[in-house]
């Protein structure tokens, strides 16, 4: 089952992107009305209300007082916070369940306001985010919904601004133009990647790069590709009780490198055989990564050396928007070091990064087939990982993960 989040700020479009995306097939769980639901008579939720904003908050026949309540918790940020921890826990109770109920070859929308706020972008596969101006939303709320200008400009406040929104975002949808122009972008979204995605998830099948002139150049938003992978799985492996380490690298952490289009990721376990549990496997299956049989290693260095140093499992994505390539090492064994002293070795010495970039060049146009092109950089690596020892060595370098997932 395919796990997609949809948000974006007050008047920005996202409820008729769920709409959509439900008349093409998605069961769609809307946050907003399963907050209303949790609040009606009789839910404990509307009496914890009661004891903590007062009698003034229930309309005479009981149910909440919706506009009283706002003036009240909107302005207060203490208040706004007491409320959320009133209802937060019963929405999201109840969001699982709806979802859990969802058949398994759905793909499944969840509606939410604060998915980036309250950090749960980090459990979906995709994030997508419905963007609008800021003065258009307020111009459509206003003439459309008939709302107060005050309150709109002040709820939008509250809200996080576009670019921690587009840190999140996998799928920024552009929301400024015509009805038929935001249907159409998420029609191409649902064809192209969403059904693709959930199909690969079913049928078990990872994504792959391109076979042929796979290297492009540096894309200005690889870092924050890189660090939403992480933090999927950094909280995908938490559930597994493991202490690992998650973090970006490869060619697409170092900036101003070519590189092939893929986000590489190092999970660094306490030994492989943690990577061997059936719950590892589960959690990165559920994340939306797949183990690729028969990947046990990586070359060597210098050659000779004990392999066993440079075991790893292999998982690869299922997303066709993003490959996505997840190395599981050993934390602490050489091919984990080597993979963390690359990364940082080619950042902080301009001349390496660009002597890599060259010589990718040359390969390229003597053979652009990916596989060969990935086989005859093995002897550079072999004179670079001397080169890089020695500036570990002169620097003081020791290796430092990304994120770090405690073990529960």
């Amino acid at each position: 089952m395919l796990r997609v989040g949809v948000t974006g700020g007050i008047g920005s479009g996202k409820s008729t992107v769920s709409r959509r995306l439900a008349e093409l097939g998605a069961v769609v769980v809307d946050a907003d009305e399963v907050a209303r639901e949790v609040v009606e008579p009789g839910e404990p939720a509307l009496a914890a209300i009661r004891a903590r904003f007062g009698d003034e908050m229930l309309c005479p026949d009981g149910s909440l007082d919706r506009a009283a309540l706002a003036a009240v918790v909107f302005p207060d940020p203490d208040a706004l916070a007491a409320l959320n921890a009133i209802t937060g826990p019963a929405i999201m109770e109840r969001i699982a369940e709806r979802r859990s109920a969802v058949p398994a070859d759905r793909v499944t929308v969840f509606d939410m306001p604060l998915l980036v706020e309250r950090r749960l972008w980090v459990h979906e596969h995709l994030a997508i985010v419905v963007q609008v101006d800021v003065e258009t939303r307020v111009r459509r709320l206003v003439d459309q919904r008939g709302l107060d200008e005050d309150d709109v400009r002040h709820r939008i406040a509250t809200q996080v601004d576009d670019a921690e929104r587009r840190a999140a975002a996998d799928v920024w949808l552009d929301n400024n133009g015509t009805p038929a122009e935001l249907l159409a972008a998420v029609d191409e979204l649902w064809h192209e990647r969403i059904a693709p995605f959930n199909a690969n998830l079913l049928s078990g099948i990872r994504t792959r790069r391109p076979d042929r002139s796979a290297v492009v150049t540096a894309q200005r938003d690889w870092a924050e590709r890189g660090a939403r992978v992480v933090a999927r799985l950094a909280a995908a492996l938490a559930r597994t009780g493991l202490g690992v380490d998650v973090t970006h690298l490869g060619s697409t952490s170092v900036p101003g490198l070519i590189a092939k289009d893929v986000i590489d990721v190092q999970v660094g376990v306490p030994t492989l055989d943690d990577a061997d549990r059936p719950e590892f496997a589960t959690a990165m299956r559920d994340a939306g990564y797949l183990l690729s049989e028969g990947n046990l290693g990586d070359t060597p260095h210098p050659r000779g050396a004990d392999a066993s140093g440079w075991a790893k499992r292999f998982y690869g994505g299922c997303d066709p928007g993003q490959v996505v390539h997840v190395h599981v090492r050993e934390t602490g064994a050489q091919g984990w070091r080597f993979a963390l002293l690359f990364r940082d070795w080619l950042r902080a010495v301009p001349e390496e990064r660009d002597a890599y970039a060259a010589h990718k060049r040359a390969l390229l146009a003597a053979d652009p087939r990916t596989d060969v092109y990935t086989e005859a950089k093995e002897p550079w690596f072999e004179q670079a990982w001397g080169r890089a020892s020695a500036w570990a060595d002169a620097a003081g370098w020791t290796p430092t993960p990304g994120e770090r997932v405690a073990a529960e």
